[in-house]
């Protein structure tokens, strides 16, 4: 089987008056309920800043979901870790486990080089507080008092409340874009998603996985791996390939603005380094009919090993052909994708 996610990103509604916007909010809330009626696993949101996006505080948009929901997963991919102390994520982490009963994942981030510039706080200090802080995340995930004393975080004691819910912990994710971040997940017990890379080099990544996974004496499967993409679908191939093209240069016109890209810097990764590249391959974009796009889903995860897929669906589109294309992938991909073995 494979479990269908939403990746949300949010977009902005641009040139908007406050009203709409409050709208905006709105509507989103209802599509995000709806998923769970039409048989997604969960939603996880992003987090952005400074523009492009409605997402600067995503745990918000998991507690609000929460309410209107019983059974969808909710998450972040990631939460940017540097911009919080460590101890204050624990505490949204374990709140955000009982306001969703039990329903919460936990991802993180380093965050985008570019909004991290914006804060004045350059890659390299976003990377050792990122490194910092999961340590005592993961202190306070498995202890209910811990100490530290780092470069960025010193404390004696301490023991926040409450609890987080779920035993041992939340289901934790890293997003992955090499082979040594794809090893150090598996060395913290985190499951990985990735994106953007051919199908052939992301079961690349996922074989160092489940290597290091082996050497740690963890059992790794398809439930601790998953594919991130981009889908454009409709009835017919020629409308789906109309949706896409259009998304495709809505992507191509984001990345051009986007300096990760002149520095072959890998978006979402938490451990890029100054080296690190990307390419956005062909098949990071998926269109056609239903039966064209959970083929080609597939046959990705089973090539990959993945059990998860996190869809982004009609990426920058009108609400209106969001919820289209949501509706359609409900009813007509996910039974396909539910039924398909790995």
């Amino acid at each position: 089987m494979i479990k269908p996610w939403v990746f949300e990103f949010f977009p902005e509604l641009k040139d908007a008056a406050p009203e709409a916007v409050s709208q905006y909010f709105s509507k989103y809330l209802d599509l995000w309920a709806r998923d769970e009626a039409l048989g997604f696993e969960g939603i996880f949101f992003s987090e952005h800043h400074f523009g492009n996006a409605y997402s600067p505080s995503p745990n918000l948009l998991i507690a609000a979901t929460a309410g209107r929901t019983k059974t969808l997963r909710l998450g972040v991919m990631g939460m940017v870790v540097p911009y919080y102390t460590p101890w204050r994520i624990y505490e949204e982490i374990a709140m955000l486990d009982h306001l969703t009963d039990g329903r919460l994942e936990i991802g993180t981030a380093v965050g985008i080089p570019q909004e991290i510039a914006r804060v004045g706080m350059t890659m390299e200090e976003a990377r050792e507080r990122n490194d910092e802080a999961l340590q005592i995340l993961d202190a306070l995930l498995s202890q209910e008092e811990v100490s530290f004393n780092g470069k960025y975080s010193k404390f004696e004691k301490l023991r926040p409340l409450p609890r987080h819910r779920q035993q041992p912990s939340p289901p934790k994710w890293t997003t992955v874009v090499s082979d040594d971040s794809a090893r150090k997940a598996a060395r913290r017990g985190s499951k990985i998603s990735t994106a953007f890379n051919t199908t052939e080099r992301i079961k690349e990544i996922f074989d160092a996985y489940r290597d290091e996974a082996q050497k740690a004496g963890v059992k790794a499967g398809p439930d601790d791996l998953a594919i991130r993409r981009r889908i454009a679908v409709a009835p017919t191939e020629a409308e789906a390939k109309g949706y896409m093209d259009a998304m495709a240069t809505r992507v191509r016109a984001l990345l051009a603005r986007d300096p990760r890209v002149a520095a072959k810097h890998v978006p979402d990764s938490p451990d890029r380094d100054k080296q690190g590249g990307f390419t956005v391959s062909d098949e990071e974009f998926i269109h056609g009919t239903p039966r064209q796009v959970a083929d080609t889903i597939i046959d990705q995860c089973r090539r990959t090993g993945a059990g998860h897929f996190f869809s982004i669906l009609h990426w920058g589109a009108s609400l209106e052909e969001v919820s289209r294309g949501r509706e359609l992938f409900g009813r007509e991909v996910i039974p396909l994708l539910r039924k398909a073995q790995i």
